[in-house]
């Protein structure tokens, strides 16, 4: 009897054990596809100036207990600036999290670059980007941009880059690796669960949170 349950316990570790190697597999399959397929959309300020983007996009990237935009947010938006100044977008389209009235990331965005010297007009507000997935949605169908520059960290940018092409918006991405951020490689562990989280998005194509009217990307002369 004892030998039997024992035959029966080293057969469910058995499977569990394939079970376990092959979603492994699967999921790291998925993560290959997503960042070796967008490997070439990833390029410097230079060629994104060339590329006649309708905005640049800024994924949002949370706040310090003050306020202000943290590193990694602060670094996609003077990226996001050296783009503007460069010619690469008429407009940056600001995209973050404004769930909650104590906390405004996309308002944080807009006064960066206006300090920056970006005017006012050439900067639109996306408050529902709730995730890179949202954001680039709402970009498409609010903002009607059809070709986008994506600024982010280098290793979240292949995502962004494999939703847009999902969702068919032609773009390529920026990095925005100015500095060392503590904590990258948890962040790059989640990653790889993210980027098999959208791959599973951009099969089923859900609508974000929030749609609504169309809004304008660009409010300054002949915009």
């Amino acid at each position: 009897m004892k030998e039997k349950n024992a035959k029966r316990l080293r057969g469910v570790i058995v499977a569990a054990a394939c079970v376990f190697a092959a979603l492994f597999i699967y999921v790291m399959v998925i993560n290959a596809v997503v960042v070796n397929s967008k490997k070439e959309r990833v390029v410097g300020i230079d060629e994104a100036s060339e590329f006649g983007a309708d905005c640049v996009l800024v994924l949002g990237a949370g706040l310090r207990p003050n306020g202000e935009p943290s590193d990694m947010l602060a670094d996609r938006l003077k990226t996001a600036v050296a783009l503007y100044e460069a010619g690469a977008a008429p407009c940056i389209l600001m995209s973050g999290d404004h769930s909650r009235e104590d906390y405004d990331e996309v308002g944080a965005m807009m006064e960066y670059a206006e300090n920056a010297g970006v005017p006012a007009e050439a900067i639109a507000p996306d408050y529902a980007g709730f995730s890179t997935y949202e954001s680039i949605y709402r970009a498409r169908d609010i903002y009607s941009a059809k070709k986008i520059i994506i600024v982010t960290q280098e290793y979240h940018l292949y995502r962004a880059l494999y939703i847009a092409g999902a969702l068919g918006v032609d773009a390529v991405g920026v990095s925005a690796d100015i500095r060392t951020y503590r904590g990258q490689i948890m962040r790059e562990v989640r990653e790889i669960l993210a980027r098999n989280k959208d791959f599973i998005y951009t099969v089923f194509k859900p609508e974000p949170t929030y749609l609504g009217e169309k809004l304008p990307l660009y409010t300054g002369a002949g915009g």
